[in-house]
């Protein structure tokens, strides 16, 4: 497919050339310890990772094809080829067209690139692997091996380059934020809190986000993950806000709370239960420390202040690289009692500390962090007390 002058090889790709390079190395050391021959990359956050191509059209099929050895070979549908050849700088495409079966399309590939029979396996346990793709792939080739886990624990160690990536979101993020509080007041409504947000963090840079913000004001804080639904603020009321921004699809996130009015006294203690578990699992984080001990650590000052019911989750979870329907890498790593991996340098995190009264109000605070040679960088810079907004 001829390519017309304007569009250039890589010409909006996140990272140099050899970056990935050193990526797709990793990778298929990562394979051949396995004893995997050829790996089909289907996720998304893997695709990017490995290839810098990135699309809001992966609901569409796409897949890398990354042998052990020769060339990689990327299965794009047409109408995203072009979008293809400016993010990445691999060359062998193979494109199908709308009329086609996109997995008769790869196996036919497979078999043209005397990969079948070969170990070939594919990121099961990924977020766009229907099992009708799946099925389809294992009458064809007889057998399909797991690879889930190869390219994410490349993904879970962060490069100088992806740490930057980070800072700039967490600028975003900051800006969604502040401007997300300053709407909070009487008569505003949750609409106009997330459009503040939205509009701030864009203005400051932000690309499109893996979810969308989550922000609740009064009665409605009360529930988990509960988004805006033009509710109208009033005296009294508590205003949850969380969100995260993107630079070149690595995102950081946030969540602060406000309240209109005088916060009753139950609420002002949960907050600051929640800004001291929070400095106590930042202290708990450094190298060389298994995952559970920042929650574990989170975990005591909560249980201490009477406040285990309230409390029924993880820590945190990693962050960077993601696409719809999530902001996080909680699939790859989590800050959790009974996780045993080390922390290293360079891992990223979202700590967001909450507490709960269902049906009432929730408060909570939370930093992105990067795990650093000594301890952990925070990259936010709002002030982390709850908002107090005269009614």
């Amino acid at each position: 497919m001829t390519v017309p002058m304007n569009v250039v090889q890589g010409q909006e790709s996140a990272f140099p050339k050899a970056e990935y390079d050193a990526r797709v190395a990793r990778a298929r050391a990562g394979l051949a310890s396995a004893g995997i021959d050829v790996m089909i990359v289907t996720g998304p956050e893997n695709i990017f990772y490995l290839t810098g191509q990135q699309t809001p059209g992966y609901y569409t099929f796409q897949a890398l094809v990354l042998p052990v050895e020769g060339d990689p070979v990327f299965v794009v549908r047409q109408l995203e080829y072009f979008n293809f050849v400016a993010n990445t700088f691999i060359t062998d495409a193979a494109i199908y067209q709308d009329t086609d079966d996109p997995v008769a399309f790869l196996v036919r590939l497979i078999e043209t690139k005397g990969l079948k029979g070969k170990r070939v396996a594919i990121d099961k346990r990924g977020w766009f692997l229907p099992i009708a793709t799946y099925e389809a792939l294992l009458t064809a080739l007889g057998t399909v091996h797991d690879a889930a886990g190869v390219v994410e624990r490349l993904r879970m160690v962060k490069s100088s380059l992806e740490v930057e990536k980070l800072v700039r979101s967490a600028a975003y993020v900051d800006a969604g934020i502040k401007a997300g509080l300053a709407a909070v007041r009487p008569g505003n409504t949750e609409n106009d809190l997330v459009a503040a947000m939205m509009g701030a963090a864009i203005a400051a840079g932000s690309e499109y986000m893996g979810m969308e913000p989550l922000v609740s004001s009064g009665p409605r804080s009360g529930v988990p993950h509960g988004t805006w639904r033009r509710r109208r603020l009033q005296d009294g009321d508590a205003a949850f806000l969380e969100m995260a921004a993107c630079h070149d699809r690595y995102h950081a996130a946030l969540m602060r709370t406000a309240w209109i009015g005088t916060p009753p006294a139950e609420a002002l203690e949960m907050a600051k239960v929640c800004q001291e578990a929070l400095a106590v699992s930042l202290e708990a984080i450094r190298p060389g420390v298994p995952c559970e001990v920042p929650h574990i650590a989170c975990q005591k000052v909560i249980d201490a202040a009477g406040y285990t019911d309230n409390f029924r989750k993880r820590l945190g979870y990693s962050v960077g690289i993601s696409f719809a329907p999530d902001w996080g890498e909680g699939g790859i790593l989590s800050l959790n009692a009974g996780v045993k991996t080390l922390l290293e340098p360079g891992m990223a995190f979202h700590l967001p500390p909450a507490l709960r009264v269902y049906g009432r109000f929730t408060v909570g605070v939370s930093e992105t962090i990067v795990v650093t040679e000594t301890g952990c960088k925070v990259l936010g810079t709002l002030d982390r007390e709850m908002i107090r907004i005269a009614a």
